[in-house]
């Protein structure tokens, strides 16, 4: 009687158990849907670097070289891309002006990490704080930008270099889930004059509207429509879904442009992107 009391009382705890066994997955379930789903990155693809900038701006911003621009090695260019130009302006014994010109892009997906808009954002605020810390910057300034993209701030400082005084500009902007950073440079070399800041930060800034333009043309129609030409504009939102792959660092190499003038400029640029 007493094992048979035992085996009554034994059944009943694995009864018992069996019952909270099976309560266990609904929990589960419930506590699952209630996780809040990840936003959907807005933007699936990137414009080819080369063509970000009509060939307008690349004649105003680097008129000897507008047509030679150099795409940076990427393995994938739907998430990250760059391209550089450069131009050397000889005036003989004059002098000569020298310019270089860099911009980036980098996609962020939607993923375990979190939204990519706020994975971009996070790599924003990293890539201005690269360019305010650059080594030897003199008279660093820094504002934002408006009308360009989510946000967007500007950095500008002066490089003395032994071949010249540099004056660089690095605007960094964001449009949802992709940063767009541009690097524009410029001196006067042998004895010419320095070019004018704000003449080159106008210009820098032209060309980074410009490139957050061709980045939301790019994912117009599932991102057939053309980005060879694409006119200014601020932030343009084109919803679309996105892979779930992502970008955690840029691994594209940005050249230095022309000669030993521009190596220091653009090794610093490079290291930001």
């Amino acid at each position: 009687m007493l094992v048979a009391a035992g085996c009554s009382s034994d059944s009943g705890s694995g009864g018992d158990a069996q019952k909270s066994a099976s309560a266990a997955p609904g929990a589960t379930v419930s506590e699952s849907a209630s996780t809040p789903a990840v936003k959907p990155a807005a933007y699936a693809t990137l414009p080819k670097p080369c063509s970000v900038l009509p060939k307008k701006t690349l004649g105003e911003l680097v008129p000897k070289g507008s047509k030679a621009g150099k795409s940076g090695e990427s393995d994938d260019l739907a998430q990250r891309g760059n391209c550089n130009w450069s131009s050397l302006d000889n005036n003989g014994v004059k002098g000569s002006q020298f310019r270089w010109l860099n911009v980036a892009l980098l996609r962020f997906d939607s993923d375990a990490r979190g939204a990519g808009d706020e994975q971009a954002h996070a790599y924003f605020q990293k890539q201005v704080l690269g360019a305010q810390s650059v080594a030897g910057a003199l008279d660093s300034r820094s504002a934002p930008v408006a009308g360009t993209g989510d946000e967007a701030t500007a950095v500008r400082y002066g490089l003395k270099k032994k071949e010249g005084s540099f004056k660089q500009q690095t605007i960094v902007a964001r449009v949802e889930n992709v940063v767009v950073t541009v690097d524009y440079n410029g001196a006067g070399l042998a004895g010419e004059k320095t070019p004018d800041a704000a003449g080159l930060l106008k210009a820098a800034e032209k060309a980074t509207k410009e490139a957050v333009a061709a980045v939301a043309a790019a994912n117009e129609d599932g991102g057939a429509a053309s980005t060879a030409s694409p006119a200014p504009a601020s932030s343009s939102k084109a919803p679309s879904a996105s892979p779930s792959r992502s970008a955690a660092k840029d691994s594209s190499k940005t050249a230095g442009g022309t000669g030993s003038a521009s190596a220091s400029p653009s090794k610093s640029a490079a290291k930001r992107n």
